[in-house]
């Protein structure tokens, strides 16, 4: 019957899922006014002649709700990282106090509220269409079966499923869309 054919939903579900947690990942990153440690995840430091995650180089703590501070472990390299969070396009300005760079997360006005929000929806766009491109795959693997010799009812039974899949995937970005939006545009 419907086992007949390799149709590898659990490879579709794992994949979609995958394309909600990089949404995650990526929402993470987007300030909503209150400090995260994770703001700081895509900075970059030019350290020891390489590339290295600012995480690398120092440690990161959120001391309080609205201050991140970075304590440098090499104070050659406090220029460097204080250099990397100014070019970061964070809008945060650093503090330096020896090895110590604070942070203070400034409020955030209507218009950045906004703006975020927007970048937001771009995120959940392309979370969407990463979900859809595994529904692809999917299909196509349907239709290769289906010249194979699926039956017709196994082939609509396997579709159903890849649909329903797909239905919840974007179901999940719409909803955490939603969450990080209400959570930006909270004063």
């Amino acid at each position: 019957m419907a086992d007949d054919f390799d149709i590898d939903v659990d490879d579709i579900e794992r994949r979609m899922d995958g394309a909600l947690a990089s949404l995650r990942q990526e929402f993470l990153t987007l300030r909503t006014g209150r400090a995260s440690a994770s703001m700081l995840e895509p900075i970059m430091v030019d350290a020891y002649g390489a590339v290295t995650p600012i995480n690398q180089v120092g440690t990161v703590n959120v001391p309080e709700p609205r201050m991140i501070t970075v304590n440098v472990w090499d104070k050659g390299l406090t220029g460097k990282v204080e250099k990397a969070i100014r070019e970061s396009g964070l809008g945060i300005n650093p503090v330096v106090d020896g090895t110590i760079i604070r942070l203070p997360i400034p409020e955030l006005n209507e218009e950045r509220r906004r703006e975020l929000s927007k970048v937001a929806g771009t995120y959940a766009e392309n979370a969407r269409i990463a979900v859809r491109n595994v529904r692809k795959d999917g299909m196509d693997q349907i239709k290769r079966a289906k010249s194979d010799g699926m039956s017709e009812d196994d082939q609509k039974f396997w579709e159903g499923a890849v649909q329903e899949l797909t239905d919840k995937g974007i179901a999940k970005v719409d909803a955490s869309l939603e969450s990080k939006q209400e959570e930006i545009m909270q004063v």
